[in-house]
């Protein structure tokens, strides 16, 4: 912004400028991408704002003119305008005082005083006497008052005594005192780089839960657990599932805090929630958000992944950044209700994105039943329809083809039928039908609804499992 009032005389001066699929099965191929991308991916950094540079214009100070005193107040300065951000403030000239002759002018007139006798003469003295006198006092109190002990200043108080009170019930600082001695920071040397995560300590003696995509660079490699007490210890791989991105490792150590597991199939969106974790090597973070969605498809290696990859992710806006990966999401009485995965990331480029407000956790739910076969067999199997599925010119997921044997072939769904309801969940392309049957168990009974050439039906499907 530029002033240009005009301002009389000679041309103001201009100050310096500041610096300044399938369901369960081998995907389809030619499925677009349906969800958006996720951790893995690469997005481009945007810059937060520009800031401005203009040049602003600062009007010259006319002066003031310089007249004798003739026993009235001096002229005021003239007037300044208010200095505008980032522009030198102007200088105001000081008044001068009766008894100072103004430079160059001349002086001016004194009548002498008529002589009244001594009396008079005395007063006088006395008062000018008294004047001085009174003046030199609060002088010389002003500056003991200001050296002298009696005004401590904030630095030279004593600090208060240390706060004894508990966290408030249902706090954020309670929920975190009570999960972060069950989050550990996983370190990770592998062939192919290094890297970081998050884990969940499912016992004393060194289970941990855990994302697969955390710690598959370390097989062949070194797996490191730094736990909440500050102590450490190798991390070696129980099991792994690549299709719902979850791993069991076992650290060698004893003497862990356990988290204690919650459900997330009666969570309502808008519950708030934690969650806890080491983004970018910041271990023992704590964030706050609530629960933003429930049931949202989301393909665990992006955009380039395939249906194989899809979760049913519960969505929160609690900051969720890379490093987060395997952390626990947890409600405010501190159950784990979701393990984080996953963050949308806008656009691509050669640098990681951090949070958005859009992270993606795996549910409880699943995650417990997928790890407790991951700790027993080293495997986990995963809920299948038996159908291959591609988009149709329609809402919902075509079948392409049945399994012989499957789950969908034994309930009579036929090839060329449009599956538009799963249970009581609308079914809007195949990604949203394979993360609705990974919402189930195998031997889950689930009603299909199915637009064909004969008008809309309904089947009942008894799920199945099959190995990962």
């Amino acid at each position: 912004m530029t002033d240009h009032t005009p301002e009389p005389g000679d041309k103001p001066d201009e100050p310096k400028p500041r610096e300044g699929a399938d369901a369960g099965d081998t995907p389809s191929a030619g499925v677009p991408p349906q969800q958006p991308a996720q951790s893995g991916d690469q997005p481009q950094s945007t810059p937060l704002s520009q800031q401005s540079t203009d040049k602003m214009e600062s009007p010259q100070q006319p002066h003031a003119s310089q007249q004798p005193y003739t026993g009235q107040q001096p002229p005021y300065a003239a007037q300044q305008p208010p200095p505008f951000y980032g522009q030198q403030q102007h200088q105001t000239q000081q008044f001068q005082q009766p008894w100072q002759q103004p430079y160059g002018a001349a002086p001016a007139q004194r009548q002498k005083p008529k002589r009244r006798g001594m009396v008079a003469g005395v007063a006088v003295l006395a008062l000018v006497c008294g004047l001085v006198g009174g003046g030199a006092g609060g002088v010389i109190g002003y500056q003991l008052s200001g050296s002298g002990g009696s005004n401590n200043t904030a630095l030279e108080q004593s600090p208060p005594a240390r706060s004894a009170s508990n966290a408030p019930a249902g706090s954020v600082q309670q929920v975190a005192q009570k999960v972060l001695p069950s989050v550990v920071q996983l370190q990770v040397q592998g062939m192919q780089g290094s890297g970081e995560g998050s884990g969940i300590v499912l016992s004393s003696d060194g289970l941990i839960l855990t994302n697969n995509h955390v710690v598959e660079g370390g097989q062949g490699g070194q797996i490191k657990a730094m736990f909440h007490d500050h102590r450490s210890a190798s991390v070696e791989v129980v099991g792994t599932d690549p299709k719902s991105d979850l791993a069991v490792v076992k650290a060698d150590i004893t003497g862990l805090t356990p988290a204690e597991l919650g459900r997330s199939d009666d969570l309502p969106v808008g519950a708030p929630v934690v969650a806890i974790g080491s983004p970018f090597g910041l271990s023992g973070t704590v964030t706050s958000g609530i629960i933003s969605a429930k049931d949202r498809p989301v393909r665990a290696g992006g955009e380039s992944g395939s249906q194989d990859t899809v979760l049913n992710a519960l969505q929160t806006d609690a900051a969720i950044n890379p490093g987060n990966s395997g952390g626990p999401l947890v409600d405010m009485d501190g159950r784990v209700v979701g393990i984080n995965s996953a963050i949308y990331s806008p656009g691509s480029g050669q640098q990681q994105s951090g949070s958005v407000g859009l992270g993606f956790s795996i549910p409880i739910d699943q995650a417990r039943r997928i790890a407790t076969e991951l700790k027993n067999t080293g495997q986990a199997s995963q809920t299948t329809l038996g159908v291959v599925i591609m988009p149709g010119d329609r809402p919902g997921a075509l079948v392409r083809s049945v399994s012989p044997g499957g789950a969908a072939e034994k309930a009579g769904i036929k090839p060329g039928e449009l599956i538009t309801k799963f249970g009581d969940r609308a079914i809007e392309d195949p990604d949203s039908l394979v993360a609705a049957v990974r919402s189930h168990n195998p031997g889950d009974k689930v009603e299909v609804t199915l637009n064909g050439g004969g008008g809309e039906r309904t089947v009942e499907v008894t799920l199945t499992g099959q190995p990962g």
